[in-house]
């Protein structure tokens, strides 16, 4: 406590921050330097002045401020239309700043190569499944598809026997394999 107020002491002219008047306000006040009365005085009219002016300038503000709403409803301007227009001319101040036209360029250059990319990795990856078609084991494996799928399709004297749904192949039709082609796993690459 003592340092604080050796510290006051040693700057006197330091400036209390906003809220501060009120804990010194509760707190002890440090001893007040040693004033004549002439002085004190003269202090006391300058702050008399001070508030004064202070007190003008808020009316003063206060007389501005309904003079600018006044105008601005007889014009018709109204908050919601002040907002749109802040919000626009910002919009513009933001898309012709440098900032946006090279944010702009580079998005669009990196958008451009994005989509090269994918191009190239599509085209990659087509090539990639026609290489894995014309392969042995796959053509096999798709003549073994199409055996089934031939051996699954009901025949022509069945569906002109009965009216039953026999489209549906039978346990014994889907297990049934022909003798001469053997099962083949696909070779792993």
């Amino acid at each position: 406590m003592e340092a604080a107020e050796q510290g006051a002491q040693q700057h006197p002219d330091t400036i209390p921050e906003v809220g501060e008047d009120a804990v010194t306000a509760v707190s002890p006040t440090p001893p007040v330097p040693a004033l004549t009365e002439e002085e004190r005085e003269e202090l006391q009219g300058e702050l008399d002045k001070v508030e004064d002016e202070i007190q003008t300038l808020s009316q003063v503000l206060a007389a501005k401020e309904k003079q600018l709403a006044d105008i601005k409803r007889k014009l018709g301007i109204t908050p919601l239309n002040e907002l749109k227009q802040n919000i626009t001319k910002s919009w513009q101040e933001v898309t012709t700043s440098n900032a946006y036209k090279r944010t702009s360029e580079t998005l669009s250059q990196a958008g451009q190569k994005a989509t090269a990319a994918f191009t190239s990795m599509g085209s990659a990856i087509s090539r990639k499944f026609e290489d894995v078609r014309n392969t042995a084991s796959f053509k096999s494996f798709e003549e073994k598809v199409e055996n089934l799928k031939t051996k699954m399709s009901p025949s022509a004297s069945n569906s002109n026997h009965c009216d039953q749904d026999d489209s549906n192949p039978t346990p014994e039709s889907l297990t049934s394999q022909p003798e001469d082609t053997p099962i083949q796993e696909p070779p792993m690459h």
